[in-house]
């Protein structure tokens, strides 16, 4: 079994439902849940003219691989309802890759690290509730040691434990 830590994100329709349905999908046959985070509330990074974000990581141990897990991913998106219309938009739902084990990945269609987990306090933290001393594999540092190098100053609110 492989770890691997998720993002969820939303910030259209009820919010709290979408985190949970995404959660009830992602735990299966092939996904163990392992660990949650708090839920914590975000102003939109990126493209600031939307509605707060609702954010949550979750810990995970599956045997599907990297891609695997990223088609899971994709289908269960689209299976809530998410529309790609533009980058960094809004969305009903939204579910990234953090970390898959210590693995780095490069590929058009993935890339482990994600790629701006370092630079996202809404990623950050609730990461850093679950993974303090998780090491990042490309810049061998903690998640609290990203979290307090980070510069990204958007409050990230804890709503609940």
């Amino acid at each position: 079994m492989k770890q691997a830590f998720l993002l969820l994100g939303t910030n259209l329709g009820d919010r709290n439902k979408n985190l949970l349905s995404a959660m009830q999908y992602i735990a299966g046959d092939e996904i163990e849940v392992e660990q949650t985070s708090s839920i914590y509330e975000t102003a939109a990074w990126g493209k600031t003219d939307q509605q707060n974000f609702l954010n949550q990581v979750i810990e995970i141990s599956t045997n599907l691989s990297s891609t695997a897990l990223l088609e899971k991913i994709l289908a269960i998106e689209k299976q809530i309802g998410r529309i790609r219309k533009e980058m960094w938009g809004e969305r009903i739902i939204d579910i990234d890759i953090l970390y898959y084990a210590n693995e780095v990945i490069k590929s058009q269609r993935l890339v482990i690290p994600h790629t701006y987990l370092h630079e996202r306090r809404f990623t950050l933290e609730p990461l850093h509730e679950i993974a303090p001393n998780f090491v990042h594999p490309v810049f061998n540092k903690t998640t609290s040691s990203l979290l307090n190098e980070c510069k990204d100053l958007l409050e990230v609110k804890k709503i609940t434990q």
